[in-house]
């Protein structure tokens, strides 16, 4: 029977990584793009406008950190049932996320829509500004099951092995986004909400080519229902494995709402915009680890699952030295032409001189933040997914007295770009020691099966 999924358990484990991650890192980076694409057409407008987008850039990255429950879910609870062969539990699964993700977006999509005039208030902008915010939350919102829903199938794809997918639908809708961005914007004259409808559009588009591709054209698993009724086992197991995950990236937004608030008290709407802009011009760095982070933990969870322990060794060795040569370019680009790079986004001069020393600062970080996510993927491939959380949640909430400590020092809002890059470096060197030290006991180094 054509189930329609590569087996990742033989063959050379470098370019099986390679060939996975690509397709994974150009999707991240395609994901990122929608944002990024809305900032660059909206800085034209003033960097008012784009406090207004990044505002809600936060929560839609909270938005993105709770899908991840089910594309985590997915990407380990199918792989590890691919590799040990049991094709009837992944169909199940992937069932399962698609349906838990529609019933969590719903909730969380009407949640924004419904609050978001005190949710923006948390940040106190001004009143042009909130109100701006407010009207492109609400937009967007609404296009959140879409969003959910596309992380599910993404997360499927990926643990069949078949990555190049999810990054052709995605690119199609990345296209869409930016030919319908200036339309919108300006030709249509509708400013921030012309791209929250061009955004909107865009992952509709990319819903309906996962729907038409899963049903039209594809055997993946040897075809499985979209949306089934909730089985305990399932359910539990999935929650299980991505709850973590989701939990961490969520609070991890939380922190950075504050920070957002506190950069807007101490810079105005200079401050807020340098931050979320800022974040958005890093997620280069955090997409490319993520990307190979992803496909390391697709890859570990098949071979774990089969008893491979010696290749998922090897495959974290291998992709340590891929991010590290990436992340030695990227700490290089921020540091010394960090400016440079924000003014491509916002040109205003004010904006992009305090944006450039927001790269500067958290360019001394890129190499351990990729440290991190690339550990990160093999913990979730082994089913792991709690030491990662613990971390992360640990560092992250340092941040806050980390930043109120440096401000009340005179450093002004630059104390709060070296409390963020401070607890980067401080992540990535404390998961790595994590894993180094648990790992024999963790992969059973012992046994009987090899390469």
């Amino acid at each position: 029977m054509n189930i329609g999924v590569k087996k990742l358990t033989q063959g050379p484990i470098r370019s099986q990584l390679f060939n996975l991650a690509m397709p994974i890192m150009a999707t991240a980076f395609i994901q990122m793009a929608y944002s990024l694409t809305d900032m660059a057409w909206v800085g034209r407008l003033g960097s008012e406008s784009v406090a207004a987008i990044g505002s809600v850039a936060i929560l839609m990255w909270m938005s993105v950190s709770i899908s991840l429950l089910n594309k985590v879910g997915s990407e380990v609870s199918v792989a590890q049932s691919i590799g040990a062969e049991n094709m009837e539990d992944a169909r199940c699964f992937a069932s399962h996320n698609i349906s838990i993700a529609l019933i969590i977006s719903i909730i969380w999509g009407g949640i924004l829509f419904f609050l978001a005039r005190p949710i923006i208030n948390i940040y106190a902008l001004e009143e042009h500004i909130t109100e701006n915010a407010i009207s492109y939350l609400r937009i967007v919102s609404t296009s959140l099951p879409f969003v959910f829903i596309s992380a599910a199938f993404i997360g499927i794809y990926n643990a069949a092995g078949r990555s190049k997918v999810p990054f052709f639908i995605s690119g199609t809708g990345l296209i869409l986004n930016i030919l319908l961005d200036p339309l919108f914007i300006f030709g249509f004259d509708l400013g921030t909400n012309g791209a929250a409808y061009a955004t909107w559009i865009s992952q509709a588009i990319v819903f309906v080519l996962f729907v038409y591709q899963l049903r039209k054209r594809d055997v993946l698993l040897g075809g499985f229902p979209f949306f089934t009724k909730l089985r305990k086992k399932y359910a539990y197991r999935i929650l299980k494995l991505g709850a973590p995950v989701a939990g961490f990236n969520v609070l991890f937004a939380f922190v950075n709402m504050f920070l957002c608030r506190t950069a807007s008290e101490v810079g105005g709407h200079i401050g807020l915009m340098t931050l979320t802009t800022g974040g958005q011009i890093e997620a280069i760095t955090w997409n490319t680890s993520q990307g190979f982070s992803t496909a390391l933990g697709a890859f570990i969870a098949q071979n774990y699952a089969a008893g491979y322990t010696t290749r998922v060794i090897k495959a974290w060795h291998t992709t340590l030295w891929m991010t590290f040569i990436f992340g030695t370019l990227c700490t290089l680009l921020f540091v010394f032409f960090g400016s440079e790079i924000f003014s491509i986004f916002v040109p205003e001069q004010k904006a992009y001189l305090s944006g450039g020393e927001y790269l500067r600062i958290s360019g001394y970080s890129q190499l351990f933040m990729m440290l991190e996510i690339t550990t990160q993927g093999v913990f979730y491939g082994i089913g792991r997914t709690v030491p990662p959380a613990v971390i992360s949640i640990i560092f992250n909430y340092i941040r806050i007295p980390l930043a109120i400590l440096f401000a009340q020092m005179g450093m002004g809002i630059e104390g709060i770009w070296w409390a963020i890059s401070s607890t980067s470096i401080a992540k990535g060197i404390v998961l790595a020691l994590w894993f180094a030290i648990i790992k024999k006991k963790a992969l059973k180094l012992d046994f009987k099966k090899s390469i």
